[in-house]
């Protein structure tokens, strides 16, 4: 079995890894026992460099060396600087890929050479090259760029030989994106596609700590919007629990949000934080992201000429999909 070969979803927000096993495909899980790991990278002093969750809990603490969303960058002149260091997107990108690479290596038992990494279908050939340099710089050979919408098209069994229309509902961590392809006879067309590049889960998650940061400044007096130094430890907890509130309003209808400590009384005492969230009050909250959703999907159907009927399916990709008001 050649499992030498992987599939790498290098994301904005997350980044991911398939192989094929038993001719089926397999997400493979990261050295955290995460099937995603976050598109973060920590520069720690000297030469040690963290990726993924790790990284991730640095982004409040440590703002000034810690870098997400460099899928942005891609392509660009852009320059991460780190103290006195600067760096192209493309050698920030070799990081995440490089952990992805080492994670699977230790999965399957096998040096991975070469790769098949996914982009967005409108990456322009700028875009392109900087991921896939991004892979060889990891020390891939990267054998091909594959568009997103057509991979994830593949990943649902798509290919048949009767002629179908699908939509590409691509709702992730740091954009939204929508693609309609045609498919049949083992070929796939990218007829259109659309998006927002400023529109993801991770609005959603702003949206809801700014909504919580302002009911604790109702309950107890205390902003934690103000940049304090000593708040980054709360600010980092709020994060996390609020991913979390998030992830569980998708198969429950509330979600308890806690706070265990926010600050100390007048009476040197802890002062914690709760708060309980419904599917629908939360639903509400990010109504108008939703709304904004409808126009990329328009435009895609305008440019390739077809109607909301003549759509044969719809696949819903990415994390944020998984949300009942999205659905």
């Amino acid at each position: 079995m050649h499992r030498e070969v992987i599939g790498i979803d290098f994301g904005t927000t997350n980044s991911g890894v398939a192989f094929i096993e038993f001719d089926e495909p397999t997400i493979m899980e990261n050295s955290e026992n995460e099937r995603v790991t976050p598109s973060v990278v920590y520069f720690k002093d000297g030469n040690d460099v963290v990726v993924g969750s790790a990284a991730k809990r640095n982004i409040v603490a440590n703002p000034d060396r810690t870098v997400a969303s460099i899928k942005r960058y891609m392509g660009t002149d852009h320059q991460v600087k780190i103290g006195s260091e600067s760096y192209p997107p493309e050698y920030v990108a070799a990081h995440i890929i490089k952990k992805l690479v080492s994670d699977a290596e230790k999965r399957i038992g096998t040096s991975i050479t070469d790769a098949i990494i996914t982009v967005p279908a409108y990456f322009m050939d700028p875009q392109r090259q900087a991921v896939k340099d991004a892979g060889e710089i990891a020390g891939l050979n990267v054998r091909g760029i594959l568009n997103e919408p057509t991979a994830a098209a593949l990943a649902f069994g798509f290919q048949e030989d009767e002629e179908r229309r699908i939509l590409v509902y691509d709702f992730g961590g740091g954009t939204f994106d929508v693609s309609v392809l045609t498919i049949g006879g083992g070929f796939f067309d990218v007829d259109a596609t659309s998006g927002d590049n400023h529109l993801g889960g991770d609005d959603i998650d702003s949206r809801l700590e700014e909504f919580i940061v302002d009911k604790i400044k109702e309950k107890h007096k205390i902003d934690l919007g103000k940049s304090k130094k000593g708040n980054r430890a709360v600010l980092q907890s709020l994060r996390e629990e609020v991913e979390r509130v998030k992830i569980e309003l998708s198969s429950k209808e509330r979600a308890t949000l806690n706070l265990p400590y926010l600050s100390k009384s007048g009476r040197g005492t802890p002062i914690a934080f709760s708060y309980t969230l419904t599917r629908q009050e939360f639903g509400e909250l990010i109504s108008d992201f939703i709304e904004r959703t409808r126009k990329p999907m328009q435009q895609a159907l305008d440019d390739a000429a077809l109607h909301p009927d003549e759509i044969d399916d719809i696949l819903l990709v990415g994390g944020t999909t998984y949300i009942p008001a999205v659905q």
